[in-house]
């Protein structure tokens, strides 16, 4: 199997290295050659642009920061994909735009099988993130392999459109966590309590989380720096707030967390990365929350 992979940043270019080193061929393009580095050092091969890439391989995979570049990538690729191909798409999309994009993929007898995934970065580095697909059944057992080569959970939700509303869900999630977990620390400062020991004595409680044993550690640190920014958490919020209204249930939780990453945003800018909510809390009391042990990223 061969697959051409477009979107070659933080989660993209772990993800196509892990297929490099399953075995499969892999060929690459991002805006530059530059971004690809860490796949062709690999031994993945370049193509200049999507259009380019999209005719030489079986199956593309895109992992690309916004429906709007989702949208500029596949203008260029379908038209040139091979008939009967499918198109993997790993973009955090909304439930509309997964559908739409099925429908012009449609078009040029290209199927879609949506992949949104979740975990974090560092376990895309290892191979150990998780997939979340969405699509026809045969599609999903066509790619299983890849899938995981890539992930070492694999859960297929149903149908298009599925995949992308349990990937809100678990965002929306961990962003309230996130929140809560720097709450919960500050609580434990003010105290007087040792930041280190504290954070070790949640981890080993009935309140810990995902959120609280990997972020929670890089607060800690300072670094905040789980590559993943301000923006895209707004962007998942806004998806999980348009669900809700849709699905008519109240999100009280969700609502207040959006607010507070609106906040961030205008304190840090958009580029900042998601863990800095935690900041605003620390700016506001005039407290940090420093510990020794804790790394500066994830790995």
């Amino acid at each position: 199997m061969h697959y051409g992979y477009i979107g070659q940043g933080n989660l993209g270019a772990n993800c196509a290295c892990c297929l490099l080193r399953d075995g499969f061929e892999v060929t690459v393009t991002d805006i530059s050659q530059e971004a690809c580095q860490k796949a062709l050092a690999e031994g993945a091969t370049w193509a200049d642009d999507p259009a380019s890439l999209a005719s030489q391989v079986d199956h593309v995979i895109t992992c690309l920061p916004s429906p709007a570049v989702s949208e500029v990538v596949a203008t260029q690729m379908l038209p040139a994909m091979k008939d009967g191909a499918h198109w993997i798409e790993m973009s955090t999309l909304g439930r509309d735009e997964v559908l739409t994009f099925a429908r012009k993929a449609a078009a040029h007898n290209v199927r879609l099988m949506e992949l949104p995934v979740t975990g974090g970065v560092h376990l895309a580095a290892q191979g150990e993130i998780t997939m979340l697909a969405g699509g026809d059944k045969d599609m999903f057992d066509t790619h299983l392999p890849a899938l995981k080569a890539m992930g070492n959970q694999v859960f297929h939700m149903g149908p298009l459109g599925s995949a992308s509303i349990i990937k809100v869900i678990t965002n929306m999630l961990a962003f309230i966590h996130l929140k809560a977990c720097g709450e919960a620390l500050m609580l434990a400062k003010r105290g007087g309590l040792d930041l280190a020991q504290a954070w070790h004595a949640i981890k080993a409680s009935s309140g810990t989380s995902f959120v609280h044993e990997t972020e929670g550690a890089l607060v800690l640190n300072g670094s905040y720096d789980i590559a993943f920014n301000i923006d895209l958490a707004l962007k998942d919020l806004g998806f999980a707030m348009e669900f809700g209204r849709e699905f008519e249930v109240p999100l009280d939780l969700a609502s207040m967390t959006e607010q507070t990453y609106v906040a961030a945003r205008a304190a840090y800018g958009g580029e900042a990365q998601s863990p800095m909510i935690v900041k605003l809390l620390e700016d506001m009391l005039k407290t940090d929350l420093r510990a020794d042990g804790f790394p500066a990223k994830l790995v």
